[in-house]
């Protein structure tokens, strides 16, 4: 077939794609159902056009136009129904997994922060002088007697809102130092804790403890699941390094990384209900009891979710049961 032969035979299909994927603008599902098919039709033609445009006209500026079309094509075809079925999977199903996956490392996880979160908690009962020279200034007032403390509604709102912003921060760094062989990540974890268990003892023994609580028990447990969960993902990163198994030590670290990376992209929007909850639930002058509600609920479910969507053989909505 010659060159003349190729354009004028098929140019017209080509230009009849272009305009196919002008209108859907990357997206197939804004064409109707008759000229999807055809969308598909002239796709397929496109490309089978490619290969011989590579073949027979490399030099020519045919194939580079052709190259452009089966792109664009195979963008609208399959890219954006692709796209959102993984989103989907993601968070219906590979970030719980992902977490379940390494129970150990999350009960480390854990050990790390609660662990010296209650050990600081009885010291700061017994010791409130002495916790009370451990505490940053920002977390002073939980500790103040209820009559010398004279916070006002904006100032315990100040100070919950630097709580949350310390939890955000927290998360991140503790997954972002599993890179230093998890031993950043465990240092961060036992400090944030020994400062927990210090405010949370200090604030009972000042006689603030129903009002320390209740600024923090509808968003905090989700934001100590966030922690706990974005340490691991670090932890993970780090005893990948360590011990890399079979595989080349690099090899390890990546692979483990792009999944722990996975793992925080999927509880941001975790992080940021609690946010919510913080800034509009905890603020609502709700009963102690409602409060105590949401906390736990939201705690509960994100963990049933977990232990219910992270097992092996859990299925997204729709697909078949493994036989």
């Amino acid at each position: 077939m010659t060159l003349e032969k190729f354009l004028r035979s098929r140019a017209e299909s080509w230009s009849e794609l272009e305009l196919l994927l002008h209108e859907a603008s990357g997206k197939a599902e804004r064409l109707r159902p008759d000229r999807v098919l055809r969308l598909g039709a002239l796709y397929r033609g496109a490309a089978a056009d490619l290969a011989l445009a590579r073949r027979r006209f490399p030099a020519d500026p045919v194939r580079a136009r052709l190259e452009r079309l089966v792109a664009q094509g195979a963008m609208a075809v399959y890219g954006g129904g692709t796209r959102r079925r993984s989103l989907r999977a993601f968070f219906a199903r590979d970030y719980w997994r992902t977490i379940a996956e390494r129970p150990a490392v999350l009960g480390l996880a854990a050990a790390l922060l609660l662990g010296p979160a209650v050990l600081a908690g009885a010291w700061a009962a017994g010791e409130p002088s002495g916790a009370a020279a451990f505490i940053p200034g920002s977390f002073q007032g939980a500790i103040d007697p209820p009559a010398d403390s004279g916070a006002d509604a904006a100032q315990r709102a100040v100070f919950s809102a630097e709580l949350f912003t310390n939890n955000i921060r927290v998360t991140f760094l503790a997954f972002a130092l599993g890179i230093t062989a998890g031993i950043g990540t465990a240092l961060v974890l036992a400090y944030n804790g020994l400062l927990l268990g210090a405010v949370t003892g200090g604030a009972i023994a000042a006689g603030n403890g129903d009002a320390f609580l209740e600024f923090v028990i509808p968003h905090g447990p989700l934001e100590l699941s966030c922690i706990v969960v974005a340490a691991a993902a670090g932890l993970r990163v780090g005893w990948s390094w360590v011990a890399p198994g079979d595989r080349p030590r690099a090899t390890a670290l990546a692979a483990e990384s792009r999944r722990a990376v996975g793992i925080v992209l999927g509880t941001m929007p975790w992080l940021v209900a609690a946010g919510v909850v913080e800034a509009f639930v905890r603020s609502a002058g709700l009963p102690s009891a409602v409060l105590l509600a949401v906390g736990i609920g939201l705690f509960a479910i994100f963990w049933a979710l977990v232990a219910i969507r992270g097992r092996a053989d859990s299925a997204p909505a729709g697909a078949p049961a493994a036989g």
